[in-house]
């Protein structure tokens, strides 16, 4: 048998090129960029061209209308309520605040009148006193109903409600001993006066002078010009024309439809705005200058006069058992002096306010009736120096040609002339709050249109690029 001869193997020949090369990693993807970077680069590639730029002056010119008349409906409605709450709120409870003062007061005077008069009180007297009394709480249960217990006129119509009844109390002790004959009753309505003077008095003078600066606060507000809504207004004017004045000079066309209507909605709504803010702020200022500073002036001129009154019947209860500090005058005549001279200068006040012959002549007659007052009251206290005291009880508390008649003639003038002031306050607050109404639901409308309108003028030049 025959075997093949045992060979190496031959080594594998060398290749002749060079093996390929891997392809290189694909690149990465380019970083994308943030949401506001696109959208600068959008507007930037749409301020380019002219659709875009119209694009973007629409957008604008919208937006600003509708600001415009947002902006214009909240400042209305801001002053229109501070207006409203003038008329329905503050002014009335102001005007209830001083008559609670003045039912308070009178009945303190009643109570010393009907005292003077002896155990058989005048059931006209009575009456006057029971009257007053229940005037006084029901004013005051509607004005813990209108006030929030927290504030300061919360805190003083509590404490009315706390002492009143005590003072009652008092006065019916005085009324139970006076019918007796015993000298006690004397002592007690004296008490019942020191409270009602320290005390009650005090109260209500606080809650009215609260309730007054309400009112200010109130009308302040309302008459605060809207210079935000106003400024507003005039941008968008302006922008409307210089958007006009571009369309003109790139087309030669005058008139655009749609920014012509979105400028006459928005010259609607700032001389709307203007004029009736105007009006407003004149009213309201004549019902302050012309109502509640002689309200004012005329309140105190009856707290005056019922001070002077309670005085002047408290010193014959009294009798100089009352003296001032130093001990040499009788207390009540000297208060009763004080209130005089304080009621003289606020009726002269009162007839520098009279702005017309049907506020001015009441006020005439009570400085007339003050007058005589004085007179009487003088003839009166010779009376009693001189040991009469019959004949100054019936000087003071008499039926006629007394001091009393006087002061009831003062009481009614006062009452004539506040009656007047306070429907001229009214009417002027009304008129305020009136040229108001409507301007903020007109001025979200106008504002919509406008918009609208500005928008479809814009669209038709760009329809024009279509």
């Amino acid at each position: 048998m025959t075997y093949p001869p045992n060979v190496r193997t031959a080594p594998v020949p060398a290749p002749t090129h060079a093996p390929a090369q891997s392809a290189p990693p694909p690149a990465p993807p380019p970083a994308r960029q943030g949401a506001w970077a696109e959208i600068r680069e959008r507007l930037r590639a749409a301020a380019t061209t002219e659709p875009g730029r119209l694009q973007i002056i629409g957008a604008v010119l919208a937006l600003l209308v509708v600001v415009f008349g947002a902006v214009t409906a909240f400042q209305v409605a801001d002053r229109a309520s501070a207006a409203q709450d003038v008329v329905g709120r503050s002014q009335p409870l102001s005007a209830d605040a001083a008559n609670i003062y003045r039912s308070l007061a009178d009945a303190d005077t009643a109570a010393a009148s009907g005292f003077l008069a002896g155990a058989q009180e005048p059931e006209t007297v009575q009456k006057r006193y029971r009257d007053d009394i229940d005037t006084a709480s029901r004013l005051l249960i509607k004005a813990a109903t209108n006030t929030d217990s927290d504030s300061d006129s919360g805190r003083q119509i509590a404490t009315l409600n706390e002492q009143l009844p005590r003072y009652t109390g008092l006065i019916e002790r005085a009324r139970a001993n006076n019918r007796q004959g015993l000298p006690l009753g004397g002592a007690y309505l004296r008490y019942a006066n020191q409270q009602m003077t320290k005390e009650i008095l005090p109260a209500a003078e606080k809650l009215y002078a609260s309730e007054t600066a309400r009112l200010d606060q109130d009308t302040d507000s309302a008459r605060v010009w809207p210079f935000l809504a106003l400024g507003a207004g005039v941008a968008a004017l302006g922008l409307l024309a210089w958007a006009q004045r571009r369309n003109y000079e790139r087309t030669n066309r005058v008139f655009n439809h749609g920014l012509l209507a979105a400028t006459a909605a928005s010259t609607v709504v700032v001389l709307w705005l203007a004029v009736g803010h105007t009006v407003a702020r004149a009213d309201l200022d004549n019902a302050t200058a012309h109502g509640q500073a002689s309200l004012k002036v005329l309140n105190d001129a009856r707290i005056s006069s019922l001070k002077a009154r309670a005085n002047e019947n408290l010193t014959l209860v009294a009798r100089g058992a009352v003296l001032t500090k130093d001990g040499k005058s009788d207390q009540y005549e000297t208060d009763y002096l004080s209130n005089m001279k304080a009621l003289g200068t606020t009726l002269e006040d009162a007839r520098k306010l009279a702005d017309d012959e049907e506020g001015s002549q009441p006020v005439g007659q009570a400085r007339t009736a003050a007058t005589e007052w004085q007179k009487r009251h003088k003839s009166a206290n010779d009376t009693d120096k001189a040991g009469d005291y019959v004949g100054a009880l019936e000087k003071v508390v008499g039926d006629k040609d007394s001091t009393g008649e006087s002061f009831d003639q003062v009481d009614k003038a006062l009452a004539k002339a506040i009656d007047h002031e306070q429907k001229e306050f009214t009417d002027s607050a009304e008129g305020g709050r009136d040229a108001l109404t409507g301007l903020a639901i007109g001025a979200v409308v106008l504002a919509l249109l406008g918009a609208v309108g500005a928008i479809l003028g814009i669209n038709r030049r760009l329809s024009e690029y279509r």
